[in-house]
């Protein structure tokens, strides 16, 4: 929704943001520089940085005082300023979202296994209508051997060789 200026001298003149929102906009920034340098490196290569930026972050990794980190991270939020943020901030975001879409995942395959632990043939048989890709025999060999450790009181090693070979599949699709 746009908002009129009810000061413009037409309609087509765009509304100047409040001052309130470009202190809310450097906040961000600022926010994203932090978080920039807190990456470790491999994520930090991913993002797409003007080589200034990059090496005010190199310095701001380096830095242990409190006071010269605060500036230093002042200084990458104008930096961040005067550059086109989207695809920096988009890359970022990604990353981020990363550890979510894996937990998510880890959960997933938990899920499963416990499920192919109920020992129910029709849990297997969905299991494998979802994962078209895996083994019918090596699956029905892990929960055969897993249900057996479960009812010997044994070390869940077969239930581990199980969730290993969840995420093999997982990985094929």
């Amino acid at each position: 929704m746009r908002t009129i200026n009810p000061y413009a001298k037409s309609l087509e003149e765009p509304l100047e943001p409040s001052r309130s929102q470009l202190k809310r906009d450097a906040q961000e920034l600022l926010k994203a520089g932090k978080e920039i340098v807190a990456l470790n490196d491999a994520d930090l290569k991913r993002i797409p940085m003007s080589d200034s930026l990059e090496h005010a972050v190199s310095v701001a990794r380096k830095i242990k005082s409190y006071s010269g980190l605060k500036r230093q991270f002042q200084f990458i939020a104008k930096l961040l300023r005067n550059c086109d943020v989207e695809p920096i901030l988009s890359e970022l975001e990604k990353i981020k979202n990363r550890g979510l879409q894996e937990n998510q995942r880890f959960k997933t395959l938990e899920q499963w296994r416990d499920k192919l632990l109920t020992g129910e043939p029709a849990e297997q048989q969905n299991y494998l209508s979802h994962y078209p890709a895996a083994d019918r025999q090596q699956l029905r060999q892990l929960v055969r051997n897993a249900l057996k450790e479960v009812q010997l009181n044994k070390p869940p090693k077969s239930s581990r060789a199980l969730f290993r070979y969840l995420r093999e599949v997982d990985e094929m699709d």
